[in-house]
């Protein structure tokens, strides 16, 4: 493989990054947010801290092997050993395209999934009880990612890692940058320096989860108007899926050059 291939695809990624960051340089509130600010009960937003944080800690602990039988984990990583084959013989930049089209065909498959389920969960007047169906196909959407990359996703290492993912990833201005910087960071000298703990990490994760949908999912919980807040889903699904794929393909680019450095001949 040339370097000029990854060099390529490394400057695209960067150029997708800059422009995912500044998409949420600022945070706009609707007239929407403002009326609802008003109407939410002060508990609310502690009870959904605790129900994204119980799901968290329950599916990494019981439920991680339940979400792997619903798809072909074999069938993904055999592909992507047939993929990783073709990039070793044949070097072209294609080859390196070839997985993130396969990763992010993964990525709307699972946002798709949310919405029916976030919408139909809507019409039927139920907002909080659905927390651990969202988190389920946002971590199963984020695990085929990985995989689709080459990545294992159970481990202390990869659940942090996936955790710093999400909260990141709703963030605004120069928190999200800071997010960015410090995952991109960890990418580089390894995951293992990570120095929070899991629990750390699943509060940070389960408050921005939280903050970003607590309106809608006020909203939802009124059946008449529900689907509105459920469809809400979709738009924070895929958002983390989205930067779910910058971060996968970043490790995914910077291991290949790494490898490549090691493998090809001095001159």
């Amino acid at each position: 493989m040339k370097n000029k291939s990854i060099d390529k695809e490394i400057a695209s990624l960067e150029r997708a990054e800059k422009r995912f960051l500044n998409k949420y340089k600022e945070k706009k509130d609707t007239k929407l947010d403002q009326i609802l600010a008003e109407k939410i009960p002060d508990k609310l937003e502690e009870t959904l801290d605790m129900a994204f944080s119980k799901a968290f800690r329950f599916i990494f602990s019981k439920g991680t092997a339940l979400i792997e039988k619903t798809y072909p984990r074999k069938k993904i990583g055999d592909r992507f050993d047939s993929d990783s084959q073709k990039l070793r013989v044949n070097a072209r930049r294609k080859d390196l395209k070839r997985f993130n089209y396969r990763a992010g065909g993964a990525g709307m498959a699972h946002t798709i999934a949310s919405t029916v389920a976030g919408t139909a969960m809507g019409i039927a007047g139920v907002g909080i009880p659905d927390v651990a169906v969202f988190t389920s196909l946002l971590l199963r959407n984020i695990y085929e990612i990985s995989m689709r990359y080459g990545y294992e996703f159970e481990g202390e290492q990869e659940q942090k890692f996936i955790l710093r993912i999400i909260a990141a990833s709703l963030k605004y201005g120069d928190e999200i940058v800071r997010g960015n910087k410090e995952i991109n960071t960890l990418i580089e000298i390894g995951l293992n320096y990570d120095d929070k703990t899991v629990d750390e990490l699943i509060d940070e994760a389960a408050i921005a989860l939280s903050r970003a949908l607590l309106y809608m999912k006020f909203l939802q919980g009124i059946p008449i108007v529900g689907a509105v807040g459920g469809a809400s889903d979709f738009i924070y699904m895929d958002r983390i899926g989205d930067y779910a794929l910058l971060k996968y393909r970043r490790r995914f680019l910077m291991d290949q050059n790494i490898e490549l450095n090691f493998t090809q001949p001095t001159k």
